[in-house]
């Protein structure tokens, strides 16, 4: 009994057991099917947008076959076999469960057993764990939610990500994993929400923070609806997290925008996609927006330009440093490097170009300048009258300037084996080297020395070098620069300028002489002529008389020539008589002739026409020429003869000089009128004689040449222009003229007889010889040695004409005359005299004053009857004219 009794309850407990068994399985099974719905539903939307994603990247391919075959996406067929795999044996694991719950329901009266629980168990596991598996294979976040927000299912990269047990996340809302305003990413849902009950689908980019953790998450996302019976009752989402990508975009957008050098990114038809800000500055645009406006075809100053690099760019993987020219905003161009390169899909085909720009404007314009100096250095230097060298540390020629054949006679070509002092002359080759050396080591900054150095013909040529060192960018001494100049015709014309200024101190004292002489010439001159005058003079006297005034204006003609020769004048042309010029110049230089027992013969044709030159330069000529004949002669005898001719050419006056002197050598006569260049002797002449003679031909529209004859000696003939103008004047004084009688001189003194004459001079043998000779015809005459006595005179009674020196002595200084005749004048108040000028110097030049414009002079020496002359003419109102009487 009691044995049955236990049977019972242990029955009565095993169906209890079973019972709850059945329950919890039905509980289970039931959650189970809820939950495989779900997962279901999850599987089928990631598979799904992972079929779409597979189809777009392999629908690229297929589309690009030649044919275009219509057929699916690789990715996808192969995709959908696999799905419809796994949908058939999930199917079967559903079919045998629901198989055993119907028999656990039906068969109440038989529990199942232990062992068909277990498999029941396994299968739900199994069945559990293969959809586990599936969405833990994802490295994306997957999540099922719900409207409100809970979670009903997630993969194990959402647990990694929130650092939960899967067991924490289920049931839990999502808002609980993030911190609040941690992000626009709540914000974005909600705006979405509508927008996603409406269309079951959403996609987007969300920035959360999740608790806990303090980085910024970007997560891209895409939402489908999940729906049952045609309504929605959750979300089925997909995230990927793009935190990464989005800091590399970060960065690459900073470093984008960041760049001197312009980024552009165009299409193949000439679109601008994206340009960066230095790109939108280097082309003077104010906006990005204003570039993309553009084409890149406008942007190109040529279109071809465009063209021709849109071809190579396809056909180079990339082209680089490739220079082209844009156009700014502004309608100026600018110069760019660019770097480009094709970006293509997987077929080939060019998608975008993309390239960088840098502006090399400024360094062209750089390069320009930098080319432009280096053409005005080389010029320079080319064309520098200095001879430039640059040596270096072994004093090799490193460079030498065109100017080395010019001074030296080398070529360029022929200074490459030289060093410096190679041909420079013994003497001055230690001071050279030891300069050299003071450069290199710092010593001296800057120097100058003067060497010889020997001319490729073997003459020497002494040049001035300016030396200076040639340091490199740190400021180390490699080298030496110098500049050298030929000073050989400088030296030689240095000797020249000093004969000059001896010359010229020569001529100032002839000149001072000539002027002393011409006061007691004019002494003689009038007491001769008053003492042959005087009566019972008899005839012995008077020959004598005669021969003395002879003799007195033959030395005031040569004192008249030294005077003319040596004044330097400035050059005045006017008609002149050639052939007094002959005889003037060779009156200057007879005397040396005579001494050196050379004959003249002196042939000239007469009645020539004038010529319009100067009368001084041209004598300059005329006895460089008789003075060169007479050294010629003198060089091979001790006498010899010299012919001057002068006769007319066609509408030219000739006039030659020959002699029978050394003559000149064939091979110099083309040189002998070249500046310094000398047939004579060390000493002998400067060689600037015959050069200045042919200038001054030149200047007179004539030509000089020169011949050396056959039988010796040489000649020289000058051909000069006639002249078209009036009548040439005559130069010299009339040779050795007598004195006029008293007999030719009365009619001239009647007609002055009772005039009044004040004479002014501070020589005394002057005022004596005026004062008794116009006294003797009549004249009333007052004599002054200064200004204040003629003052004295002045204001004691008047005068008709007054005698002035122009070059008054008074008390140890000189009185300009002109100054003393104001005075005066001015004195003399309304009976004002006359005025002549005695000098004696060249009247030429003397200027006028406030009291006469046209001052009268009488140039010394002078007889009376030259006084009595002018003192009628300028009484009898004649015109006053500046004029010399002799």
């Amino acid at each position: 009994m009691h044995e049955d009794n236990q049977r019972v309850q242990k029955a009565a407990r095993r169906s209890t057991q079973h019972a709850d068994k059945r329950a919890v399985f039905s509980s289970r099974f039931e959650q189970f099917e809820k939950r495989q719905s779900e997962l279901w539903r999850l599987t089928f939307v990631v598979l799904f947008v992972l079929a779409l994603f597979f189809a777009w990247t392999s629908w690229g391919s297929v589309s690009s076959l030649a044919h275009r075959f219509a057929v699916l996406p690789i990715g996808l067929v192969v995709l959908i076999l696999l799905f419809g795999i796994y949908v058939w044996k999930k199917t079967q694991e559903l079919s045998e469960l629901r198989g055993l719950m119907r028999g656990m329901e039906h068969r109440d009266e038989a529990p199942p057993s232990d062992r068909q629980l277990d498999q029941l168990f396994s299968l739900i596991s199994r069945s559990q764990q293969g959809y586990r598996d599936l969405i833990d294979s994802f490295d994306d976040i997957l999540l099922a939610l719900s409207l409100d927000g809970q979670i009903r299912a997630a993969n194990r990269s959402f647990s990694d990500l929130v650092d939960t047990p899967f067991q924490q996340i289920i049931g839990k809302s999502i808002a609980d994993f993030l911190q609040e305003g941690s992000g626009d990413g709540a914000e974005l849902v909600g705006r979405a929400m509508p927008r996603f009950m409406e269309r079951r689908q959403w996609t987007g980019v969300v920035q959360v923070r999740l608790k806990g953790q303090g980085t910024l998450f970007y997560f891209d996302c895409v939402a489908h609806a999940m729906l049952r019976d045609g309504e929605i009752h959750g979300i089925t989402v997909l995230a990927r997290d793009i935190s990464a990508l989005r800091k590399n975009e970060a960065r690459f957008t900073e470093l984008f925008e960041s760049l001197q050098e312009g980024i552009y990114i165009t299409t193949p038809d000439g679109t601008i996609v994206d340009v960066n800000p230095a790109l939108v500055r280097m082309l003077g645009y104010d906006s990005k927006e204003e570039v993309l406006k553009r084409r890149v075809s406008e942007i190109f100053v040529d279109r071809e330009e465009r063209k021709n690099l849109k071809e190579e760019v396809e056909r180079q993987p990339m082209i680089q440093g490739r220079e082209i020219t844009l156009i700014r905003k502004d309608g100026t161009s600018i110069a760019c490097l660019n770097t480009a390169a094709a970006v293509r899909d997987n077929s080939g085909r060019v998608l975008r170009y993309q390239g960088a720009l840098m502006d090399i404007t400024e360094r062209r314009e750089m390069e320009r300048r930098l080319h432009q100096q280096q053409e005005f250095a080389r010029r320079l230097v080319d064309n520098f009258p200095d001879l430039i060298l640059v040596l270096d540390a072994a004093a090799h020629y490193t460079f030498v300037s065109p100017r080395c054949k010019e001074v030296l006679g080398y070529e360029i070509e022929d200074t490459q084996s030289m060093k410096f002092g190679g041909r420079t002359h013994p003497e001055d080759l230690p001071a050279a080297e030891s300069l050299y050396q003071d450069i290199m080591t710092g010593k001296q900054n800057f120097a100058s020395l003067e060497i010889r150095v020997r001319h490729k013909t073997g003459d020497w040529r002494r040049i001035r070098f300016n030396f200076s060192p040639l340091a490199d960018e740190k400021g180390n001494i490699e080298g030496v620069v110098l500049s050298g100049r030929d000073v050989t015709d400088l030296k030689r014309l240095e000797e020249q300028l000093i004969q000059a200024e001896k010359l010229a101190a020569m001529g100032q004292m002839l000149a001072g002489v000539a002027h002393e002489l011409n006061n007691p010439l004019t002494a003689i001159l009038g007491v001769t002529e008053l003492l042959r005058d005087r009566p019972g003079a008899d005839d012995s006297t008077k020959r004598q008389l005669e021969l003395t005034h002879r003799q007195a204006r033959r030395a005031a003609r040569i004192v008249q020539n030294l005077l003319e020769f040596s004044r330097p004048a400035s050059p005045q042309k006017k008609p002149l008589d050639l052939n007094n010029l002959l005889e003037r110049t060779l009156q200057l230089h007879e005397h040396s002739l005579r001494r050196n027992n050379i004959e003249v013969d002196f042939r000239l044709q007469h009645d020539l026409p004038g010529v319009v030159g100067d009368a001084n330069q041209l004598i300059q000529v005329f006895l460089n020429l008789i003075t060169n004949a007479e050294q010629a002669i003198r060089e091979v005898r001790d006498s010899g003869r010299i012919q001057i001719r002068s006769g007319q050419n066609g509408n030219q006056l000739a006039v030659t000089v020959q002699d029978d002197g050394v003559g000149i050598r064939p091979e110099a006569l083309p040189r002998i009128f070249d500046p310094f260049y000398t047939t004579k002797r060390p000493g002998g002449g400067t060689g600037l004689g015959l050069s200045i003679c042919m200038s001054i031909i030149r200047e007179h529209g004539g030509s000089i040449e020169a011949e050396t004859l056959p039988a010796g000696g040489s000649a020289f003939t000058i051909y000069l222009p006639i002249a078209s103008m009036r009548a040439p004047e005559t130069f010299s004084i009339p040779s050795e003229p007598g004195a006029v009688s008293s007999n030719e001189i009365q009619p001239t003194a009647n007609l002055l007889r009772g005039r009044s004459v004040l004479v002014l001079d501070d020589e005394e043998s002057l005022r004596m010889l005026l004062q008794e000779g116009l006294s003797a015809y009549g004249l009333r005459v007052g004599c002054a040695a200064t200004t204040e006595e003629a003052l004295a005179h002045v204001q004691r009674s008047s005068y008709d004409v007054l005698l002035c020196d122009l070059h008054l002595s008074s008390g140890g200084f000189m009185v300009d005359g002109r100054d003393a005749a104001s005075r005066i004048l001015q004195a003399a108040g309304a009976q004002k005299p006359a005025v002549i000028y005695m000098t004696g110097d060249l009247v030429e030049g003397v200027e006028e004053t406030a009291d006469q414009s046209h001052p009268v002079c009488l140039q010394k020496p002078f007889r009376v009857s030259d006084v009595l002359s002018l003192l009628r003419e300028v009484l009898s109102d004649a015109p006053a004219e500046t004029r010399q009487t002799r």
